[in-house]
Parts: C-alpha cells; sequence; structure tokens
C-alpha cells in the first residue's frame, strides 16, 4: 500500500469536522464533487470504508473514526517539524512552550526543566498555566510543546514519561487540631475533609487511594478557589486539610501549618507530548531528569522504563 496523501488526509479531517459535504468543501474552497473523489480516492488507497452514506449523510464508520484519531497528531506534528526546521535554518532559537495544571507550582516546573537550561543556557522556554481539560487540545494545536501534570496517567492520545515525583505534605489551618501535631499519620486524616481541585480529577483519585489503603473513605470537598496554591483552600476551609508539597512549617502569617507524614505518599509528575514527534529540547529536559515511561505509553528513545 503506498503511504497515505496528507492532501487527501486534510480532506477527510475537514468533511468529519464539517456538519456536511457542502460545507467541508465550502471551507476547502474546492467543489463538492471534487472532495467527494478526493475521500473515495482515500478510501480505495486504505481499502476500508471511511463513511456509512446512509440517509445522505456522512458519518464516520470505526475505521474512519480511528484515521481521524491518528491523523490528529500526525498532521499536528508535521507542522510542529516543518516550523521547527524553518527556525533551524533561519539560525533562530527554537522556542519551548510548557503548559503546567494548577497543581504544579512554577518552582516545581523549574526544576523539571532546571537540567536542560543549565546544560544549554540559550534554550528557549515558556512556562505557563494550563487547565487539565485543555492539555490535549493545547498540544495538538501547537500551543504548547509539553505539559506538565500530577497524573500518573497520560491523556489519552498523547505520550507521555513520568518527568519526577514529589513528596506530599498535609497544609492545616493553624485552628485545626492536626496543626499542634509535629508529623502525622494517613489514618489521622479519617475525621477530617480533605480539600481538592475539582480541575483535576487523576489527582484527586490518588488522594482517594492513598487514604483508602489505610482503611478509610475520605470526605472529599471541592475548593471555591480557582488560581491559588493548593495550601490557601484550608484559609476557607478551617476544618479541611489539603495534600500539597510545600516545606513543613508555618505560612500565611502563621494561619497555615505543613505537616510531614510518617510515611509520605510520592506523587508523580506527568510529561506529556505530541506522539511520534522528535524535539532535541523535550529529549534534553526529560534526559535530565531520567524520565521514566508509562506502561504501554509511548516515549522517546533513551526513556528508561519506569523502575518504581
Amino acid at each position: 500500500m503506498r503511504d497515505l496523501d496528507l492532501r487527501r488526509l486534510r480532506m477527510f479531517m475537514a468533511v468529519v469536522d464539517a456538519p456536511s459535504l457542502r460545507v467541508a468543501a465550502e471551507r476547502l474552497y474546492i467543489s463538492q464533487q471534487a472532495l467527494s473523489v478526493a475521500i473515495r480516492e482515500l478510501e480505495r488507497q486504505l481499502d476500508v470504508e471511511l463513511f456509512s452514506r446512509s440517509r445522505r449523510a456522512l458519518t464516520p464508520t470505526p475505521a474512519g473514526l480511528a484515521l481521524y484519531e491518528g491523523a490528529v497528531p500526525l498532521l499536528a506534528g508535521g507542522a510542529n517539524l516543518a516550523s521547527e526546521v524553518q527556525m533551524i535554518d533561519a539560525n533562530k532559537p527554537t522556542p519551548f512552550s510548557i503548559g503546567h495544571t494548577p497543581g504544579l507550582a512554577p518552582s516545581e516546573v523549574f526544576q523539571v526543566i532546571e537540567g536542560a537550561v543549565l546544560a544549554d543556557p540559550s534554550v528557549s522556554i515558556t512556562v505557563k498555566p494550563i487547565w487539565p481539560g485543555d492539555i490535549h487540545d493545547a498540544i495538538t494545536a501547537g500551543d504548547i510543546d509539553l505539559a506538565l501534570a500530577r497524573s500518573h496517567t497520560a491523556v489519552p492520545n498523547l505520550a507521555g514519561a513520568i518527568a519526577t515525583r514529589h513528596e506530599l505534605r498535609l497544609a492545616v489551618n493553624a485552628a485545626n487540631p492536626l496543626a499542634e501535631h509535629a508529623t502525622c499519620a494517613m489514618k489521622d486524616l479519617a475525621n477530617h475533609p480533605i480539600v481538592v481541585s475539582e480541575l483535576e480529577d487523576d489527582y484527586k483519585n490518588m488522594i482517594v487511594s492513598y487514604c483508602r489503603r489505610v482503611g478509610f473513605e475520605p470526605e472529599i470537598i471541592v475548593s471555591n478557589l480557582r488560581g491559588t496554591p493548593p495550601h490557601m483552600s484550608v484559609i476557607t476551609h478551617p476544618d479541611g486539610c489539603a495534600f500539597v508539597t510545600n516545606q513543613p512549617g508555618w505560612l500565611y502569617q502563621d494561619q497555615i501549618r505543613i505537616i510531614s507524614f510518617d510515611d509520605p505518599p510520592m506523587t508523580p509528575v506527568m510529561a506529556m507530548w505530541l506522539p511520534n514527534t522528535a524535539s532535541r529540547t523535550r529529549n534534553a529536559i526529560l534526559d535530565a531528569v531520567g524520565a521514566s515511561a508509562v506502561p504501554g505509553g509511548s516515549v522517546d528513545p533513551g526513556v528508561s522504563a519506569d523502575p518504581g
């Protein structure tokens, strides 16, 4: 079978995204007949039916949906590669953008990239916040090159590796009885609600799992604060506690105390990117932190399997 015709592939994706063949043709500035012929040729090339054509509507078949899902990162990767090649040809530094979810502080993001930055101070990196639900679209659109989130799994259809792990500690209000403890055990949280962000479900599930392992079902409260550090949630929920990565001690004019666990859980930081793409900056970042691959995930050559 010949390689995929990228022009026809883009036409196919336009048809899937449009409400009708006519609208897709208008968006592509070609005739409806020319578009129909191109789709038929693509089906002939692949020897599969990509659309169900009943009732004058074009509905993607399972094979068509599979092609669409695979084509998104394929075409996005081609666009990213073309941009990188053009920057190299122009002798300009290739910009690299990293998006991080609210659960990660900018200083923790710097810890991930520090090794690569020290090895090559000329590397151009921009770090910006991103909501977890926007990771896939931001990467495929080329808005960011790498996403970092507190998670043990990569977003579907993205490659991923565990960049690092952080020790979790507990943030409590000064009025909370736990604030009198030098350290605490996970079971000490059984009678205290745990405040989490509604935006990071995977991180929340990890916390629930930690509690269940020691024999209790936690009471979860969703914080009504967005864009503030996780430890600030115990100001508005003085009876609750929050999992954080701050260093032990007092914060916010001694209104918040950070306490270490006797047996601290370690939370992973997941790095995610567009699969089947190459990036020297990304490789430098992942190599510097010794990133470990997600089981069953797609990772760049040189990224070792997760030892843990």
